[in-house]
């Protein structure tokens, strides 16, 4: 039997080294990541160093960069 090659998915090919796109989640869970901490920095700023954890103070500042930060690091693996 012939096989109907019209029906078939293309072959994409890649350059060696090349790899596949991210996942369409990837994008909007880096930025959430960047945005997430730039609003935990802004609360405890806004809220007079007291949230969104109150009692942990300065960490909470530690707690939204880090937040951030992980948003950044996706950055480096995006295509």
């Amino acid at each position: 039997m012939a096989r109907d090659r019209s029906r078939e998915e293309p072959v994409v090919e890649r350059a060696e080294g090349e790899q596949a796109p991210n996942a369409v989640w990837f994008k909007p869970v880096m930025l959430g990541f960047m945005l997430l901490g730039l609003a935990w920095i802004l609360v405890f700023y806004i809220s007079g160093m007291q949230y969104p954890i109150p009692g942990i103070s300065s960490w909470n500042l530690a707690i939204g960069l880090g937040i951030a930060l992980i948003g950044f690091l996706m950055t480096t693996r995006w295509r």
